[in-house]
């Protein structure tokens, strides 16, 4: 018996229906840093980390609001007819959905940055830092060392 088909995959209507769900709250690492370096309109990205995080590196251009200050600061900093991208520090932790949440909860179009800071930092996009902007290696184990986008 197949561990995979013991439980049937889903009907192709809620197939289609889960995945497009998924879409419609997630985004990643890739997809943000091209919409940050075209300037896409209408997306800002939030670390929803605390200040010590922050400072040991964060993406450039992202707003920095700790989930425990979104209901006091957001609509003081963010524009409400944004798409607001949040993350926190990677798969690992919560931050980001718990961040979302809060936006969501007043009124905002969210989604969560998949992978969050470790991916970003892995897959070799500039991080801000005291120092100014650096990047790491690739990970290869996280995307093309080529610089070539993996096209999935």
């Amino acid at each position: 018996m197949s561990a995979v088909t013991a439980v049937p995959a889903a009907a192709n209507a809620d197939a289609v229906a889960h995945f497009s769900a998924r879409l419609a709250f997630e985004t990643d690492v890739s997809d943000v840093a091209a919409d940050l370096a075209a300037g896409a309109p209408g997306v800002v990205v939030v670390d929803s980390r605390s200040k010590e995080s922050w400072d040991q590196g964060h993406i450039d251009g992202a707003v920095h609001l700790p989930t425990a200050e979104i209901a006091a600061r957001a609509r003081d900093l963010i524009p409400q007819d944004v798409t607001v991208v949040t993350y926190c520090w990677g798969p690992g932790c919560n931050g980001a959905t718990r961040a979302a949440l809060e936006f969501a909860r007043l009124g905002y179009r969210v989604k969560e940055m998949l992978g969050g800071f470790e991916y970003w930092a892995r897959e070799g996009f500039a991080v801000e830092t005291a120092a100014g902007l650096t990047r790491r290696p690739v990970d290869e184990l996280t995307a093309p060392v080529s610089g070539i986008a993996c096209a999935c």
